[in-house]
């Protein structure tokens, strides 16, 4: 964010809008990225980003794109908001007097966010990937009918987001929301350590005056630059939390006990290389979220937003 001072329900009102945007604009690459690394050696329906989305919507129509993205629009906001605050609050907290911060200071301040947005972060992706990669099962289905089995606690051949919360509330109790959530953090974490920092100091850099803020393209840019590094830093990550948190999967494909367990089998299987399955889409998907999200920020939507609602009178 730039170094100007803004109000923690800005900050929110920031964080939310630019989340909702984000994703409207890139939910089908995710799309892609979700189906491109679930599926394994042997059972691959899709040779690339394109290839995915093509097929996708010639077999569901152009709103199977968006299969999930109900789930990210409606926790998004907090999610967003939650990381975007977290970070800003924790930077405050460790500057002195307006004081410059190290290196250091700004990757415990990433560090801090990451950890919080694992409350929004692990259950929204845990339900979303389920949507998501409903499409790629259904095909396989279609291509190999008996080798496709559901493996997880949901038997429906389209549940809904609140079918999946209530069975696996039914079955596992909140756990069950929160499957993956050790490879969620081992994602958002250095994720954030890498993003926050890298952004502020290219943001810096495009500063035209001493005190005053880089100009709303360099803001842009800084953030495009730091979320595609960062996303693709951590793509190894997550593959892993991808796989995890997949309930169903094709009879011949892999099922992992814990991050440990999947390391082992996908490099034994499919090779380091399947690390960076979706490596590519998973950098086009953040880039512009994190540029809109300083945008938003650089362009003070929340400020305006608060300015014009009527005020109370004590």
């Amino acid at each position: 964010m730039a170094d100007k001072q803004i109000s923690l329900p800005a900050k929110l009102i920031n964080g939310g809008v630019a989340g909702l945007i984000g994703v409207t604009c890139v939910f089908p690459i995710d799309l892609a990225k979700t189906r491109l690394q679930n599926q394994q050696n042997g059972s691959r329906l899709y040779t690339s980003m394109s290839d995915c989305l093509i097929k996708t919507i010639r077999s569901e129509g152009y709103f199977g794109m968006y299969r999930g993205a109900a789930v990210n629009l409606t926790l998004v906001t907090p999610e967003k908001a939650i990381k975007l605050a977290a970070n800003d609050f924790f930077r405050h907290h460790f500057s002195k007097d307006g004081q410059k911060l190290t290196l250091l200071k700004e990757m415990l301040a990433g560090c801090g966010a990451g950890t919080c947005q694992v409350i929004v972060t692990t259950p929204m992706e845990m339900l979303k990937i389920q949507l998501q990669d409903a499409g790629r099962i259904a095909a396989q289905r279609k291509l190999m009918p008996q080798a496709v089995t559901p493996g997880g606690p949901v038997e429906m051949k389209s549940p809904t987001a609140m079918q999946l919360t209530r069975q696996l509330l039914k079955e596992k109790g909140i756990a069950g929301l929160y499957k993956g959530l050790g490879a969620t953090l081992l994602r958002d974490v250095p994720f954030s350590i890498i993003y926050f920092p890298l952004f502020a100091n290219l943001n810096n850099l495009g500063k035209k005056g001493g005190d005053g803020p880089a100009p709303f393209y360099v803001s842009f840019i800084s953030g495009c630059i730091a979320g595609s590094t960062a996303a693709v830093a951590v793509n190894p990550v997550d593959v892993i939390k991808t796989r995890l948190q997949s309930l169903t999967r094709g009879s011949e494909e892999d099922s992992y006990s814990g991050v440990t367990d999947c390391i082992r089998k996908i490099l034994r299987n499919e090779g380091p290389a399947a690390f960076l399955k979706g490596a590519y889409c998973r950098a086009l998907v953040i880039a512009p979220l994190f540029g809109i999200a300083q945008v938003v920020y650089f362009l003070g939507v929340g400020e305006f937003i608060l300015s014009h609602l009527p005020k109370r009178n004590n």
